[in-house]
């Protein structure tokens, strides 16, 4: 896993360092909240571990912040409060785990490990593509991370898309997957919605994700 670790601590920056790289996982350390933040943003990680007590914030302001701006990676709080209330905090606030310092390695990277599986257990809640993600449960669309409305037609439109990327798809899988009725040659039903759907996500991204294939279908184009 690709890991970002937010300690001031320098001995215990090292050696949770030391630790995950001996686990086989690729780290990236910052001493402080302004960085890790920045890090945490402009960057791709599996995980992060965050440690409250830092010199220029706190580490629950760094948590929520990263929450408000839509970054859902796994995160994981390290601390030598033990108050459950400040457990509490946390983990309503967003984070996934909470471990109490001093700490035991093997609870570290078993810890680690439990977080993992309840990501990979949850990912197909989430749907992503280019700058666009989906929350399948909250039933939320974001592009850059800003939320787009969309209406109950258009986000189970989208939704079967990107469930269904890169291939093409007809007119009539559409009226029977996502709207559970017959197609009808005679009306333009489903190529309003799509209007529709084209013409929000292009107010956010100059990237055409929908492909009009004549005489088959759409297709919805990911990398």
């Amino acid at each position: 896993m690709n890991i970002l670790v937010i300690e001031d601590d320098p001995s215990v920056r090292t050696l949770v360092k030391a630790v995950l790289e001996h686990n086989g996982n690729s780290v990236t350390t910052a001493d402080n909240a302004e960085d890790g933040e920045s890090e945490a943003v402009e960057n791709e990680f599996d995980m992060v571990i965050l440690d409250l007590g830092l010199p220029d914030r706190n580490g629950y302001e760094v948590c929520k912040n990263l929450r408000d701006k839509n970054i859902d990676t796994p995160m994981l709080i390290l601390s030598g409060e033990q108050e459950t209330d400040v457990k509490v905090k946390m983990l309503k606030v967003g984070a996934d785990d909470y471990l109490t310092k001093p700490f035991n390695t093997e609870e570290l990277i078993a810890r680690m490990d439990a977080i993992k599986r309840r990501s990979e257990a949850a990912g197909d809640k989430q749907l992503s593509c280019g700058e666009l993600r989906v929350d399948l449960l909250k039933r939320e669309f974001y592009i850059n991370n800003e939320k787009v409305s969309l209406t109950n037609n258009e986000f189970n439109l989208l939704a079967y898309f990107m469930k269904n990327r890169n291939r093409v798809i007809t007119q009539e899988e559409l009226a029977e997957k996502v709207w559970d009725i017959h197609f009808d040659t005679q009306t333009n039903y489903i190529n309003v919605y799509i209007s529709y759907l084209r013409k929000k996500i292009r107010e956010h991204t100059d990237v055409d994700y929908i492909e009009t294939i004549r005489k088959k279908g759409f297709a919805f184009r990911c990398e």
